[in-house]
């Protein structure tokens, strides 16, 4: 209006020409000066709004300072409302730190599904039991949890009707694991598209306890039968006709003590026996340097070998081996079943090994014990490893043998997902090799 308005009088002749026009320019440019700042306030606070709206955490971005009057109500109240936003944002946040450490940190496994049953994430007690360390979540034993006919069956049915389903399944593979929990259906999903929760409780520790306790006192009743029974024959003996005869109740009291110390060594190793099988369903979560433990198992066996007159050769290396996850007191018994068996059975010289090892694609380390022994046939290998089994019953008895130290290797083997190899031939000694994870 103030250019019409100059440019009308101007044309009238009721202005002088020089200050018309030059009233007329300093007109415009004040125009396009305030225009020019309008614009520009606008424009920032379209990117400030561009900025906060495209920000996924605590907002960051400055905002504009105020410099017109006219926007300076608009700008304070983007100010207000990006705090606001900046507040709630933080909030969700801790809101979902804390949602994550609380699921880490449950006892129980959890695992969260997609809808189309994908693995989204697993907690720590999950990884753990299903050995997804290091792995992805469609690894390991959890694909195989989610194939078994009886968790396919609850997911369907979850799907299908909206409501939590139980589940009791027992697990195959190296070590039979029994689970119990709930499928529940999340609606609406959770934030990273879970669908599907499933909660388990391993109530394989129970059911090993329970079967213990069978187990043992099967075994127990079976294996002292004979020793108990020969030691109250001697008790009546002493009682009886030896009642005066010193030289008959000095040799009667000896083999009642071996009798008696074979039964001690018998309930010795059910007990370890039972111990192991209890917690052969978790996995180790420790480490050991298996050429010091292996050491220190040669020399407490030292004594033993020098008393038989037989030889203990030692090849292991300088350099540390690392097994992991391991029990160190575990693979310490290990190795001191293979050496008490190996001594009973040597003519002359145990040798003990040890060197990095890897089983198809997994880094791991091994240890072998070797004996000059007479060997075993090879029907006899694959049997070696049941409890109370003796290729020489009669043999094995006499020289203390309980007949469980192979059956407690392999139980703590499986624990390390481990293995082990037995080579042996009838007249060229045995080999018994363990190999476990490590690094």
């Amino acid at each position: 209006m103030p250019v019409l308005v100059l440019g009308g009088l101007i044309a009238l002749g009721e202005l002088a020409p020089g200050a018309g026009f030059l009233a007329l320019g300093l007109c415009l440019a004040a125009g396009l000066s305030l225009a020019w700042y309008w614009l520009a306030g606008v424009m920032r606070l379209n990117a400030a709004l561009r900025r906060a709206a495209e920000e996924q955490g605590p907002f960051s971005a400055p905002l504009p300072a105020p410099r017109l009057p006219a926007i300076g109500e608009i700008e304070e109240g983007l100010a207000r409302l990006t705090r606001s936003l900046q507040n709630r944002a933080a909030l969700v946040v801790q809101l979902r730190a804390a949602d994550e450490a609380i699921v880490e940190a449950l006892p129980d496994p959890l695992i969260v599904l997609a809808a189309d049953r994908a693995p989204l994430r697993a907690n720590r007690a999950a990884r753990r039991l299903f050995g997804l360390v290091g792995e992805g979540l469609a690894r390991g034993d959890l694909a195989a949890l989610l194939r078994h006919p009886v968790m396919a069956a609850a997911l369907d049915r979850c799907l299908a009707e909206n409501t939590p389903q139980p589940v009791e399944l027992a697990l195959p593979g190296a070590v039979t694991r029994d689970l119990s929990g709930q499928v529940l259906l999340m609606q609406p999903p959770l934030a990273d598209g879970g669908r599907l929760v499933i909660m388990l409780t391993d109530r394989s520790a129970a059911r090993a306890v329970e079967r213990m306790r069978v187990d043992f006192v099967t075994n127990a009743s079976h294996e002292l039968r004979t020793p108990l029974a020969s030691v109250m024959g001697f008790i009546e003996t002493l009682r009886g006709p030896a009642r005066d005869d010193p030289a008959a109740q000095e040799r009667f009291l000896g083999i009642m003590a071996e009798q008696s110390e074979r039964m001690r060594r018998l309930i010795d190793d059910l007990l370890g026996l039972s111990r192991v099988e209890m917690s052969e369903h978790q996995p180790p979560d420790g480490e050991a340097e298996l050429t010091a433990l292996l050491r220190a198992e040669a020399a407490a066996m030292e004594p033993l070998y020098a008393a038989r007159g037989i030889r203990l050769v030692l090849a292991l290396p300088e350099a540390p081996l690392t097994a992991r996850p391991a029990d160190a007191d575990q693979l310490g018994q290990v190795a001191r079943n293979l050496l008490d068996n190996a001594l009973r059975h040597a003519q002359a010289e145990v040798r003990l090994t040890a060197e990095p090892a890897r089983l198809g694609a997994r880094e791991g380390v091994a240890f072998t014990v070797r004996d000059d022994g007479p060997g075993i046939a090879q029907e006899h290998i694959p049997r070696l490893t049941e409890r109370f089994y003796r290729v020489d019953k009669g043999r094995g008895r006499g020289a203390g043998n309980t007949g469980l130290g192979l059956a407690i290797v392999k139980h703590i083997l499986t624990r390390h997902r481990g293995q082990l190899v037995i080579e042996s031939a009838l007249g060229a000694g045995s080999g018994f090799r363990v190999w476990v994870p490590g690094a």
